[in-house]
């Protein structure tokens, strides 16, 4: 049984103490618990004498996907043999890694496939006997909640949850550490924290990060630095005394658990045996009472002095082209008017797919995942089905709200449960079986009942939003004034609110005025989280003021960076197309694929093809890389701009004569005995997007086989990726074997493992440590050819 005060060790490296057995580059180690039991078990006998407290099974990439099989006796072998070595006193985890594809929108593996795929993993780790489910290396939030949600619903395990950050503090998807440690919370994660990437001095930043954003106990298992090939062997520089000193400046930031990862051994976590035997365990962090919410990326924290605007139109209500787009199941336009109101400057997003004759239990969680990538703004879930509502919920990538429960036996028993299990925000509509009250007093009445009802079912009070319900001025001017006097009874009882304004003005013309006369009046009285059209110039003038009369913006910094500037809070946003020909750069920057066909269109009836491309499309590609290079831009919104550029091309490439346009072909392949080609495949769509022919070998695939392939085609650049320490090296050999072949090619490489000193050790050529390097590299290598 796991105990906090207890277990605080993991053990190192499986990998490396294969390699070190003689594990052959890129075999699968979890066929190993079959194959080879008895190594397996020595490994896990030398790090229990070493001190570690929780063996890890080797289980790590026992999935059906990367097994190919079911994966449930690899996984009753692991655990037994790591039980057999743990003994009576010390815990055994059940290890799941990524199972290798990206998730939807990025991929094409769907929430439910990867849901399932964990699910048998974690059954059959229950089944043998593992004391608690570490779910480890993860970059994606949402393969991340699916095995999380999959331990939670399928066994009674204690689970931790650890992410992998780069360089930048993100994963390679962009996920920050705040986001992650919000989310995996708020789904009832027992442990978070961090593993692999870089070495324990570079990992601090995110482990601080962390700290501040979960109450949870905190795990870290660092690398031993990065790995370099040493005479074909695969070594890491960080030893296990610098090792330790950097876990106690860990332990004094709080963390509760430590751990190694790739290039550690059993020196190692003897190492941090010795530091952790003269430290107390960590104390137990209580909540501080901040409601955090998030996309995949970002935190929004929202106290009681906070505002929040929420943008309102995602939304089929009174708004024809949404409606239309619902219909049609056109869901990239919801990632339209998600990039437009987060340009505006919306902190969050409403997503309502309510309409009577549509199958809002497809829709909503489509409109959720279409909006998921182009923007990591945290959500507003908008339903009143609660089947509808729950898959939304489970494909959420973050931290959302959920909107609304009212006082209704049915909306209570519905909705409460789906908030506490889900961790979300949740708004608190004042009504019940009895309608909306004209009253301040009953409204406010209401409301804090189903408040008080919400937190007895597990919501904590800091995440209830409480609506008092702004009423039509059109068809009763009294009651259109009666929710600011029910905000100011709700806060005067300890809740935020939250509203939607602008069904103040409905029926009215001149509706821009009356919202922005009712939203000051609600915010005097103590509006936290406006619902708003956020297009409003006049709306944002508002928000800003209350921000710097509230003291929220302090020192005014925000309200001068917008108002001083030329044109001021009044300056367009965007210019309209017939005003610019910048417009389809601004398209593709922004990702906004929609409109890009059209633009490119327009275009063409002034420029040739050939000026297109050089005059807009090559600028836009230059800009989205710089962003991208200076953090400002993820890979969710790289990939949208590289879906723009894709649009633009089909329109450019029918007007010109048939063979050119092409860029070029370039070969990929995920090099032997790894499975992984997650990274690879991110690569492919970002060339292919971008105008190359990119001939895709896939995963494991022999040295033989992409010589023979690069020979055939002449192809100019050879990609190689690797994921695992342990099969790194065969890009070593890939690079040699076209070499000796006489290929008549440049070689990029990448991959988790991969390092620019690895890449000029083993000959590469180029290093690409991301998608966006890879095709500045081909861009290098097809100009070079063409001068």
């Amino acid at each position: 049984m796991f105990d906090y005060a207890v277990h605080r060790l993991f053990d190192g490296g499986m990998g490396t103490m294969l390699q070190k057995a003689g594990l052959e580059a890129g075999q699968s180690p979890e066929r190993l618990n079959r194959t080879d039991p008895e190594t397996i078990e020595k490994i896990h006998a030398t790090y229990a004498g070493a001190g570690a407290d929780i063996l890890t099974a080797n289980t790590f990439g026992a999935s059906r996907r990367k097994l190919g099989e079911d994966p449930a006796l690899y996984i009753a072998a692991g655990v037994a043999l790591a039980r057999r070595a743990a003994g009576p006193d010390r815990c055994v985890a059940l290890d799941i890694g990524p199972l290798g594809a990206l998730l939807e929108p990025y991929g094409e593996m769907s929430f439910d496939e990867a849901y399932e795929m964990f699910a048998e993993i974690v059954e059959a780790g229950a089944e043998a006997g593992a004391d608690l489910v570490l779910i480890e290396t993860m970059s994606d939030l949402l393969e991340a909640k699916a095995a999380l949600l999959a331990a939670r619903e399928r066994t009674s395990l204690p689970v931790f949850v650890t992410m992998t950050f780069g360089e930048d503090g993100r994963t390679f998807l962009g996920v920050d550490p705040a986001a992650a440690a919000v989310t995996l919370t708020s789904l009832g994660a027992d442990v978070v924290g961090l593993n692999c990437s870089m070495g324990p001095r570079e990992l601090r930043p995110a482990l601080l990060e962390l700290l501040r954003t979960t109450h949870l106990p905190v795990m870290i298992q660092p690398n031993a630095g990065l790995p370099r090939l040493v005479d074909g062997e695969t070594v890491f520089d960080v030893g296990p005394e610098e090792f330790a000193a950097c876990a106690a400046a860990f332990l004094d930031d709080g963390a509760a658990i430590l751990g190694g990862c790739c290039g550690t051994t059993p020196d190692h976590i003897r190492a941090l045996r010795r530091l952790l035997d003269g430290r107390k365990p960590a104390g137990k962090r209580s909540p501080d009472g901040v409601c955090r919410l998030c996309g995949w990326q970002g935190v929004r924290e929202l106290t009681g002095r906070s505002i929040a605007s929420v943008g309102e139109r995602i939304n089929p209500t009174g708004r024809p082209p949404m409606r239309q787009a619902l219909y049609r199941k056109e869901w990239g336009y919801a990632s339209e008017a998600a990039i437009d109101q987060r340009e505006e400057g919306a902190d969050l997003l409403v997503v309502n797919a309510g309409l009577p004759d549509i199958d809002e239990g497809e829709a909503l969680p489509r409109l959720v995942l279409a909006i998921q990538e182009v923007s990591a703004l945290p959500l507003v879930i908008d339903c009143s089905d609660p089947a509808a509502l729950e898959k939304a919920l489970r494909i959420c990538r973050g931290r959302p709200v959920l909107n609304s429960v009212n006082g209704s036996p049915e909306s209570l028993d519905a909705m409460l449960p789906l908030a506490a299990k889900y961790g979300t925000g949740l708004v608190v509509l004042a009504l019940d079986e009895n309608g909306i009250s004209d009253s301040p007093e009953r409204r406010a009445e209401t409301a804090l009942r189903i408040a008080r009802a919400a937190e007895a079912a597990g919501v904590r009070r800091e995440d209830i939003f409480i609506d008092c319900l702004a009423m039509a001025a059109s068809v009763s001017q009294s009651a259109a004034m009666t929710a600011p006097e029910a905000i100011r009874l709700v806060r005067r009882a300890g809740y935020k609110t939250i509203l939607g304004v602008s069904n103040v003005s409905h029926g009215l013309p001149g509706r821009d005025a009356l919202n922005c006369a009712f939203l000051s009046a609600c915010l005097g009285a103590g509006l936290n989280v406006p619902i708003v059209n956020t297009g409003s110039p006049r709306i944002r003038d508002v928000l800003d003021a209350a921000r710097v009369l509230t003291g929220e913006d302090a020192g005014c910094q925000a309200f001068i960076a917008r108002h001083q500037v030329p044109g001021g809070a009044d300056a367009p946003r965007m210019p309209e197309p017939e005003a610019s020909d910048d417009l389809l750069e601004t398209l593709i920057v922004t990702g906004r694929k929609a409109d890009v066909p059209a633009v490119t269109e327009a275009l063409l009836d002034k420029l040739t093809p050939l000026e297109i491309i050089s005059g807009h499309i090559i600028p836009a590609l230059d800009t989205v890389g710089e962003r991208y290079e200076e953090g400002t831009l993820f890979l969710p919104q790289l990939m949208a701009s590289a879906e723009a550029v894709k649009a633009a091309f089909g329109v450019v490439r029918a007007r010109l004569p048939e063979g050119t346009g092409e860029k070029g072909t370039i070969l990929l392949a995920t090099v032997k005995n790894d499975v992984h080609d997650i990274g690879k495949n991110i690569v492919r769509m970002l060339l292919e997007n971008y105008g190359y022919r990119v001939i895709d070998l896939g995963r494991d695939v022999p040295p033989e086989a992409v010589v023979k392939a690069a020979l055939e085609t002449g192809v100019p650049l050879v990609g190689l990726s690797s994921l695992m320490t342990t099969t790194a090296q065969n890009i070593a050999v890939t690079i040699r074997a076209l070499r000796e072949a006489g290929a008549p090619c440049k070689v990029m490489v990448g991959g988790a493992v991969v390092t620019q000193a690895f890449a000029d050790q083993i000959g590469a050529d180029f290093y690409a440590k991301d998608a966006a390097q890879s095709a500045k590299i081909a861009a290098r290598v097809f100009e070079a050819l063409d001068r």
